[in-house]
């Protein structure tokens, strides 16, 4: 953390966990066997949005705040077989919530996914 009133040299090449005032954001990869159509990526995306907690316990909403691709063009139904999710939010995430996730897109189409947390941005405490 850098130190107010303290020579700039003393804050130089500090790496902090950081993040803006958005609470937590997940960088979600979805890996498909095969390629994915709209509704493999509608379905998952919506259990992402959906709370499945209740009284402050489990999983909470995420909000989709970009989706990607590894090479930076655009997802194409049919084609696309990985992307990645911006997701924003305070809910919990763990190996469970990626096999959620994942069971929510096998059960669509004709492929099976590997769901992963690729990183996790949390504001600075």
């Amino acid at each position: 953390m850098p130190v107010v009133g303290s020579p700039i040299s003393d804050n130089y090449k500090k790496h902090v966990i950081s993040q803006s005032g958005v609470g937590k954001e997940l960088i979600v990869s979805i890996l498909g066997a095969a390629a994915m159509v709209d509704a493999d990526l509608e379905a998952m995306i919506a259990y992402i949005t959906t709370q499945h907690g209740s009284n402050g316990t489990g999983d909470s909403a995420f909000t989709i705040g970009g989706l990607g691709t590894a090479d930076g063009s655009a997802f194409e139904s049919g084609t696309t077989t990985k992307v990645f999710l911006r997701c924003q939010g305070t809910g919990d995430h763990d190996a469970a919530w990626a096999a959620a996730v994942k069971a929510a897109g096998d059960g669509v189409g004709n492929t099976t996914f590997t769901v992963a947390v690729e990183a996790v941005f949390t504001p600075a405490k």
